[in-house]
Order: structure tokens, then sequence, then C-alpha cells
């Protein structure tokens, strides 16, 4: 019996991959635990295995084939003699408003595809939170409505909504011609201006000009913003699964989370010579000590002497972490990785190097199993060698915490003798989530952090 493959879904958080390569063709054996394509996360390219036998029949989704939905077929199975079905691959679509109807070309529909995924992106909301108000011009959770005086709703597809919003055009002021009253885009296209929105009382000349000019928002669409730049040259770069999700989490972590900063100087004059010493030592093992080794030593031991800082958020609660698993900011090709460096407070120097230089090659590669990127309750984003001095960095949820490490410049200071010496210094920013950890409590960590730093023969200890 003809049995079809599905888009797998290798992460939690994955909705949607990009088929990279087959690795087996039609005709071939299949056996169970057999690689049979490489698929791309947001994150990662991993590997898809095979959980039945049989022959590869036909292959349903190309080489390098983005936005495969997961869930979707992606292949067809056969057992050995049998014939691939005439209807293979038409399996029912996943649940969502309903187009079939709409008298749209394959272009209007692909058009509205993507206006829905654009406007549920727009929409992240962290769980148990108030959803989006609905307006005439934005997508209900039911459905493509928009709501009439009376409160009734207005059922349109997305791409009308989209050429309305363009046109100013009031969506409850529209007949529409589609099944069951329906908007399409026809109606909207052939809509006089009698269907504009509700003007606001009248106002000088100057100030209804303004208002006729293109206004962007942080939800305007790729078409309004294209049209306050006629006539400019630009290259139009669709985002990526990576580039959508860092949007989407980073819009979420700063309009859900109350970040505060804590800001410390710290002096890296004895870290230095302590490094230097190390390293002399641990070159017949070609080990290289980096400042970065430290730093992620010095905050994994400070998260054990403040054990209350060491949490996440958990929505209605907060979990205080036993372990100090430190998550460091990567940069990679399109975006960025947090690989996370686990029970880093009872690692050596030597072996957190290795570890994170291991996890950082895998990143840039993108070869990162979900395990080592996902967790961690405490994050570190070093700039510093690229010369900024220093910054505040965005709390990845649902960590409490992120440090942003700048560059050590030689600066003069006030010696403990009150002279006017130079040293190493290093500027460092925490980012707080005031609901998992108080300003007392944040400066408790940040104290912490930095007298590792500057006793670092202690964190042998």
């Amino acid at each position: 019996m003809a049995t079809e493959i599905l888009m797998p879904a290798l992460s939690p958080t994955m909705e949607e991959g990009t088929l990279a390569k087959w690795l087996v063709k039609e005709g071939d054996e299949v056996k169970s635990g057999m690689v049979l394509a490489e698929i791309e996360t947001d994150k990662a390219t991993m590997e898809f295995e095979a959980v039945d036998e049989g022959t590869m029949g036909k292959i349903l989704v190309a080489e390098g084939t983005a936005g495969v939905k997961v869930n979707q077929p992606i292949a067809i199975l056969v057992e050995d003699g049998e014939e691939v079905p005439a209807d293979a691959g038409a399996s029912k679509p996943a649940p969502g408003p309903d187009h079939s109807a709409d008298d749209q070309s394959v272009e209007d529909q692909k058009a509205d595809a993507e206006e829905e995924k654009i406007g549920r992106q727009q929409q992240v909301e962290p769980e148990g939170e108030g959803k989006v108000p609905t307006t005439s011009a934005a997508p209900t959770k039911g459905g493509s409505a928009a709501l009439k005086g009376d409160g009734k709703r207005v059922f349109a597809s997305p791409l009308a909504r989209r050429i309305a919003a363009d046109k100013g055009l009031d969506l409850s002021q529209v007949q529409g011609t589609g099944p069951h009253g329906r908007i399409v885009k026809a109606d909207v296209e052939a809509a006089k201006p009698a269907a504009a929105k509700s003007e606001a009382p009248k106002a000088d000349a100057p100030k209804a000009e303004a208002q006729k000019a293109p206004v962007a928002s942080a939800t305007s669409s790729a078409d309004a913003v294209k049209k306050m730049y006629d006539g400019r040259s630009y290259e139009d770069v669709p985002l990526d699964g990576m580039r959508k999700v860092i949007a989407a989490r980073l819009t979420e972590a700063k309009q859900t989370i109350p970040h505060f900063y804590l800001r410390r100087d710290v002096n890296l004059d004895a870290l230095m010579k302590f490094r230097a010493t190390l390293n002399t030592q641990l070159e017949a093992r070609g080990v290289k000590l980096s400042v970065n080794d430290f730093i992620i030593k010095a905050c994994a031991l400070a998260l054990q002497q403040v054990k209350d800082a060491n949490a996440v958020w958990a929505g209605d609660r907060i979990l205080r972490m036993k372990a100090s698993d430190v998550a460091v900011a990567v940069s990679v090709e399109g975006g960025l990785f947090t690989p996370v460096l686990k029970d880093a407070d009872q690692k050596s120097l030597s072996t957190l190097s290795a570890e994170m230089k291991d996890l950082a090659a895998r990143a840039r590669n993108k070869k990162l199993a979900p395990h080592e990127y996902q967790g961690g309750s405490f994050s570190i984003s070093n700039l510093g060698m690229m010369g900024i001095e220093n910054f505040d960095a965005i709390i990845s949820p649902p960590q409490a915490a992120i440090l942003a490490v700048g560059a050590g410049l030689k600066k003069p200071i006030v010696g403990k003798d009150g002279e006017l010496t130079v040293a190493t210094m290093m500027s460092m920013t925490l980012s707080v989530d005031h609901r998992v950890i108080d300003g007392a409590l944040g400066a408790e960590l940040m104290k912490a952090i930095v007298e590792n730093l500057e006793h670092p023969i202690a964190m042998l200890a």
C-alpha cells in the first residue's frame, strides 16, 4: 500500500522548511533508518531518516523548494511491484480560510497565501495576552474578515484587504461579489471613491495633502513601503526562515519583556596577565584561551553565586534553574545562533574553549541540533572584537538576562592610591527582565560577574 512521506517537524518551533537535497531518487529501495533528504529549518540543516520500508515511488517536492509546510506530502513510498496512485500527494489541505470558491487567478491566490503569512507574523504575541484588535484592514483570528459599523463581519480575501488598504477603502462599504458576499480582488479594484474610509472633519489644505502622503508603520505591507520609494533603485530581498524567526522573536521580546539595563566597567589587567600565563603553559596541548572563555566561566559561576537570578520566565511562574546553562551569540550568514554551553560552571576553561569553538563552527555551517541551541537561562553577546565599546542587547525569551560585552580598551583611571594610571577597561551592559529579576538582584549578579573577571585565579578554585 502506498504511503505518503510527510515533511517532518525537526524542531519544536518548526512550521515550514526547505527541502535542500534528496539523497534518494525515484525507484530506489528505502529501508528504515535510511537518510532520505537534507532539510533546512530556520536554524539548521538536518538529515531526515525513513521510518517505513519500500520503494521510492514518486518525489512530490523538488530539491531547493522553500516554504514546505510541516506534514505536507513530499514523496510517495510504495511496496515492491505497486504502482503510484494517480491521486498521489492530493492530500487534504490544512485547515484555513476558504479560498477555493474565489474567482481568483493562481497569481492572486499565491499573493493571498503570502499576505496571510505576513499577517500571522505581524500578530506574534505571548501566550495568554490579549489579541490584536480587529480593524477593517486587519485579519481577524477567525478568518479574512473586517467589521461593519453594526459589528457584523465583512468577509474579504487577504489580497482584497491589501488592495483596499493601499487605496484607502473602507471594506464595510464595499459590496462583495464572491461566494456568500465575500469581497474579492475585482470588488475593491472596481470600488468607487464613495467607498473610501470615513474622513475626519475637514482640515486645511496642507494637512489634507499630508494625509495623502504614504506613511510607513511597523505593520506596513511590502507594497505600501515600496510606494514610498517609487523611482529609487533598490534590491528586493525576501526574508528567509531564519530572518523571519529572528524578526518575530525579537519584536515579541521588545514588546512584551520589561527590560532594564545595568552597566559596569571591569578592569581586565589581572585577567590579561593570567590568560597570557595559562596560554603559554597550554600551548603544547594546542589550547589557546580567549577573553570570551573567561567571560563564559565568570557568568556561569555568578549564576551559582546568585542563585535567584538563574531563572527563566514561564508565563504564570518563574523557573529557577539548578545548572548554569549559558548561551553565547554566534554570528552566521543571514542571522545568528545562540548555542548553549550546559553545566558551564562545572567545566574547565580549556573544556569551555574547545566546546565553544566546536559549537561556533557547526553553527556557521548550520549543523547544530535543536537541543544544542535551545534552552539556557542566560546569554552573552560579545561585540568587543568588532571594536564596539558598549551596547544594549535584547533578551532572548524565556531567558531573563543577557550580557552585552564591549571591547577592552586602554583607558586612564584613578588607581587605589589615588594616582592617575592606565588600565585595560571593558564595558558591560546587563539587560534584565524585571518580571524575573529586580534591580537589586540584577546588581548583585552584575557585581559577581565583575568580581570573577577581576580575580580570575579564584575561578579555578
